[in-house]
């Protein structure tokens, strides 16, 4: 596995001071209301949206978090093989094994793996959730850390973990009601937290 920007000490060393600098001119803040990513156990990160991904990094740094994401490989070929240095894994969409596969072979395969997914998509506006991460998480046994950015209160950070029960109705549930006290960057854009969009 490729060594990352989070495990370059250096770097790391620099990214938490400039982090914190920003932070504080911005007027944001990190809170953590659970952080089990960190004590070793394999964990999720939900993010709510591709606006997102500077952000999530932040919140990488600044609890360090060595987190990964999945992106199609077609993204790091020449000259982006930056980004698997920035965390990111190549999926080969091409291949019979899906997805949801894939990210559950590489939570299996790695100790302390936290891989950060954004349930609605990156592209376009979604009506409702993708099931996806929720799946990723159940089949591969591990907690999903609902990592959280409110950009009406200006704090990022990790909100309550959940191991999934396999009742993914009542799952949803906990997750909506912790997400419905969030604001996110476009609220506009923001799809239901639901398995399906209403009929």
């Amino acid at each position: 596995m490729t060594r990352t920007i989070f495990e370059t000490p250096a770097v790391r060393t620099f990214a938490k001071w400039l982090i914190g600098i920003s932070f504080k001119l911005s007027g944001w803040r990190l809170k953590a209301q659970n952080r089990a990513s960190t004590n070793g156990s394999p964990s999720e990160l939900i993010t709510l949206s591709g606006w997102d991904f500077p952000l999530m990094l932040a919140v990488a740094f600044g609890f360090d978090i060595n987190v990964r994401w999945m992106g199609k490989d077609s993204l790091f070929r020449w000259p982006w093989g930056l980004f698997r240095y920035c965390g990111g894994v190549p999926v080969d969409r091409s291949k019979k094994q899906n997805l949801v596969e894939q990210s559950i072979e590489q939570l299996k395969t790695h100790d302390r793996f936290v891989i950060a997914i954004a349930p609605e998509g990156t592209r376009k506006k979604s009506t409702h959730w993708k099931t996806g991460f929720y799946r990723i998480a159940l089949g591969a046994g591990v907690p999903l850390n609902m990592a959280f950015l409110d950009y009406e209160r200006k704090v990022a950070g990790l909100g309550p973990v959940l191991m999934p029960s396999g009742d993914i109705d009542a799952d949803f549930e906990k997750i909506r009601a912790f997400y419905s006290t969030v604001t996110a960057k476009y609220p506009d854009q923001v799809g239901e937290i639901v398995t399906s969009p209403k009929q």
